[in-house]
C-alpha cells in the first residue's frame, strides 16, 4: 500500500469510498503520480493538476489547481472565492457525474501537457 492509500485508509467510510474511487482512477486510468502535500492525497503530471480533501457533512472536494484556467463548460466548478483553484464537492459515490468529472481531467492534463504552469507569485 502506498503512503497516499494509508492516509485514505485513516478517513471514514463514505469518504474513503469516494477517495478511493478517484485514488485508482487518477493513478490507474490517468497514470498521474501521486503524492502527499498539506496532509491530502495530491496528483500531478507536468504540475499539480488536482487534489482530494475531506471536507465537512462527509463530503470530498476535487480541487483542480488550474481551475481558473479550466472552461467549466459543464457548470460544476465552484471557486468558493478563490482565485485559481476550483472545485467539485462529491457526497456520495452514487452522484459522481462520471462523464463531467472525465471531461474536466481530460481538459485539466491537456492544460498541463500543453501550456507549462506560470507561478502568479510576485517575484522578488
Amino acid at each position: 500500500m502506498t503512503e497516499v492509500e494509508n492516509l485514505i485508509y485513516q478517513f471514514d467510510k463514505t469518504q474513503r469510498e469516494i477517495m478511493l474511487f478517484f485514488h485508482k482512477m487518477l493513478t490507474t486510468d490517468y497514470l498521474l503520480t501521486d503524492k502527499i502535500t498539506f496532509k491530502n492525497p495530491c496528483y500531478y503530471k507536468n504540475s499539480w493538476i488536482c487534489y482530494l480533501k475531506p471536507i465537512k457533512n462527509e463530503k470530498v472536494e476535487l480541487a483542480f489547481m488550474r481551475g481558473n484556467e479550466l472552461s467549466n463548460s459543464q457548470g460544476v466548478l465552484k471557486s468558493n472565492g478563490r482565485k485559481q483553484l476550483m472545485s467539485i464537492e462529491i457526497s456520495t459515490l452514487k452522484e459522481i457525474e462520471l462523464d463531467i468529472i472525465k471531461e474536466i481531467l481530460n481538459e485539466a492534463i491537456y492544460l498541463d501537457e500543453t501550456k507549462p504552469y506560470e507561478s502568479k507569485r510576485k517575484k522578488t
